[in-house]
């Protein structure tokens, strides 16, 4: 719970900006170009957060990663709240994206490596409970602060400071990973411990796993360097990639845009967003009840069909102009249900579980940094896109996206739900996926 608050703030800060993106452009005059840079700045950083999230995870460890992390967020919510000029807070926010992509990297690589492999998926969802968590807060927030001055998006980004505290103390006091300890500093006494907590039963078996799978890939410790790799790269870059292009982050950050464009009004479409939030929270809570239950791959079985069609739908509402009522707000509001239960719960979970011991670090990292990378093209891209293209064929590209997610979870994605880490590492290493 605690290494999960990293996953709090990750969304929050990833959510925070909606509420604050059209004051922000409007005080300092930003053009569409500057705007979609102002709001993507933050992914930026995130992406090479991400990119490079998995150095210092491997060098001074896990928990001290995790650290740095909360210093990071920290910063940039009092800098982006205090800053003064565009160049300024840009800087700030950047400085955000960084501590989000190293969490991203850091946080569910440090759950997956102290959970028992039968408890493993629901416990690194628990990252994604506390994205979705804190993107509800942040819209919550939001929606209260709005209008209470002139410089009310200032308090909107600056509430994050409380949360960064919280978890910048907090994470003094958790162990270090016990497979780092053994994999990385050679400290199988410490690690022992560790493993007694987690679970007393079989902490033997567990050292020798972790230590013969040292021996199988301590030769070719470079990601990009050995054949035996090559899977888990293919599956870790297209479920991040398929993440993104669902259009999720668009909604994110540009949900109150989106409902105006139906013609609710401002207070509406902020309302709107909230229960946007809310409804992610919710099925995000479901997936964690079901994921060690079903598996990772069900779970994106039934989210890539439901996806296709909500999006089918938004689409076919946008061509017609058919926004009646709340049409495409209720259709948004199934679409994230169904993101939610699938890919938002099975993403982090199963980037951090494909990858072998040794290069696991390298490898959520390049789960993250593709997911990210994604992510800011498509939050600097939505506004121009939608504007040139029109929100019917916007969300039709998003629905295509979909199916061919739906072929990859069909034809190439395998089931690693109940199996230690090192038993994934074998069938993957030897290219065995379990039908």
């Amino acid at each position: 719970m605690t290494v999960a608050l990293g996953g709090f703030l990750f969304g929050f800060d990833t959510a925070v900006i909606s509420g604050a993106e059209q004051d922000i452009q409007k005080i300092w005059g930003l053009n569409s170009f500057q705007h979609g840079l102002t709001i993507s700045i933050a992914l930026i950083g995130t992406v090479i957060g991400a990119l490079f999230g998995g150095i210092p995870s491997d060098r001074i460890g896990r928990k001290k990663t995790l650290f740095w992390i909360a210093v990071l967020y920290l910063i940039s919510a009092l800098g982006s709240a205090l800053s003064t000029d565009w160049h300024l807070f840009m800087a700030f926010r950047f400085l955000g994206g960084l501590g989000v992509g190293a969490s991203s990297v850091a946080a569910p690589m440090y759950i997956s490596e102290i959970s028992p492999a039968n408890r493993r998926g629901r416990l690194v969802a628990m990252f994604q409970f506390n994205v979705v968590f804190g993107i509800v807060i942040a819209y919550i927030s939001n929606y209260f602060i709005a209008g209470t001055g002139p410089n009310s998006w200032r308090w909107m980004l600056g509430v994050e400071v409380i949360p960064a505290i919280l978890f910048l103390v907090l994470v003094l006091k958790i162990p270090r990973s016990p497979r780092w300890l053994i994999l990385k500093r050679n400290l199988v006494d410490e690690a022992r411990a560790i493993l007694e907590l987690i679970n007393p039963d079989n902490v033997d078996e567990t050292i020798k796993n972790i230590e013969q799978s040292k021996h199988v890939t301590n030769k070719d410790q470079h990601l990009f360097k050995s054949r035996i790799y090559r899977l888990p790269i293919v599956l870790a870059v297209l479920i991040a990639f398929f993440n993104q292009v669902s259009g999720i982050n668009a909604i994110i950050y540009y949900a109150p845009r989106i409902f105006e464009m139906t013609g609710l009004g401002e207070r509406s479409a902020l309302l709107s967003t909230a229960g946007i939030g809310i409804v992610n929270f919710i099925f995000t809570l479901l997936a964690m009840r079901f994921i060690d239950k079903f598996g990772r791959k069900t779970l994106m079985l039934i989210g890539s069909i439901g996806l296709i069609i909500t999006l089918g739908l938004v689409s076919r509402a946008f061509y017609t102009e058919s926004f009646g009522g709340m049409a495409v707000p209720v259709f948004l509001f199934i679409y994230i249900a169904f993101f939610a239960f699938s890919q938002g719960a099975v993403i982090w979970v199963f980037i951090s579980e494909v990858f072998p011991n040794e290069v696991r670090a390298g490898g959520q990292a390049l789960g993250s940094s593709t997911h990210w990378f994604m992510a800011a093209l498509i939050a600097f891209s939505f506004p121009t896109i939608s504007e040139k293209l029109g929100g019917g064929t916007t969300f039709l590209i998003f629905a295509i996206m979909m199916v061919l997610q739906l072929l990859f979870v069909l034809r190439l994605m395998p089931e690693t739900k109940g199996k230690s880490l090192e038993i994934i590492q074998s069938e993957l290493s030897n290219g065995k996926r379990k039908k």
